[in-house]
Formats: structure tokens, sequence, C-alpha cells
């Protein structure tokens, strides 16, 4: 990256000691101009690590978060979205609400061509929970893609290999 386009950032994590918050905080997100909009092309995160709290008993929730999105004029920077994740540590909320809020804060930031986030929760009690939200903008393409993309998701069972 040339010197140019470093002094144009102004990200506050990146580059720095990191400093953890431990209370829900959307305002750790940091963006950075795209330098392609006129390209559609996906951005994955895959977040191995997230935790959060059960709101009735406390308990941790492990679960790993995928996010997938075509970016418009701006792009999430990883290091704050990384720090933002882990704000939800303890944070307690139902694994769907998590899901839904991770995706409405990053709508918010980046207004994103499409985005869709997936939570892959460990099984408590038995059960694993597995929440999917998605969006497109409204008047694009990426609206009528969000509609099918949810209306297929998910349709094929997954395998259970526990023997």
């Amino acid at each position: 990256m040339d010197e140019t386009c470093k002094k144009n950032l102004s990200l506050k994590a990146l580059g720095k000691k990191t400093q953890y918050h431990f209370e829900y905080n959307p305002d750790l997100l940091e963006t950075f101009s795209n330098l392609h909009p006129d390209t559609d092309y996906f951005v994955k995160f895959n977040c191995p690590e997230f935790t959060s709290l059960c709101p009735i008993t406390n308990q941790p929730d492990f679960a790993t978060i995928y996010i997938s999105y075509v970016p418009d004029q701006k792009l999430v920077e990883s290091k704050s979205l990384k720090l933002y994740l882990f704000s939800y540590r303890n944070h307690g909320d139902f694994h769907e609400n998590c899901v839904v809020t991770i995706m409405k804060d990053l709508i918010q930031k980046l207004e994103p061509k499409y985005i869709e986030v997936l939570g892959k929760f460990l099984p408590r009690g038995g059960i694993s929970i597995d929440p999917y939200a998605n969006y497109g903008k409204p008047g694009t393409k990426w609206e009528k893609i969000a509609e099918q993309r949810l209306a297929r998701h998910d349709m094929m069972p997954e395998k259970v290999d526990n023997r």
C-alpha cells in the first residue's frame, strides 16, 4: 500500500496495542474505502472463537460466526471486527439475536450491497442452534438474491456423524 493510501486510513485499532472491550460495543467497527466499488465480489470472515452469554443462565455460548458480504463503498477493517465480536464476551443474548444484531450493525457501518451472517453454535443440552440472517440492498439485484438465498438456505440437512 502506498503512503497516500495509508494516510487516508483513519483506523484506530490496526497497528496499535490491542485494548479489549468486555461490553457489547458496535462503535468498535471501523471501515475503509473500497477501491473497487464497481466490481461485485464477496468478502468472507470465519470467526471460530465467538463467545456470548446465555441471557437466562449466564453460561457461555460458543460459536463460529461466518460473515460474507459484497461491499459497496466501504469495507470493514478485520481487527476492528475481531474486537467488536470479542465485545460480545460478557453480553447476554440469544443466539438468534446475536446473529441478527451483528448483521444489522455491519449494515449500518458498511451499507453493503449484500450481507449474510451465519452462527454455528456449539450444542448445549444436546441441541445446536445455527441462526442465519441476510440482507440485499433495496432496489438492487442483491435484494432479490437475498430473498432467493434465504428461501433456499440450509435446505439439505447436515450429516450427523457422531458414531
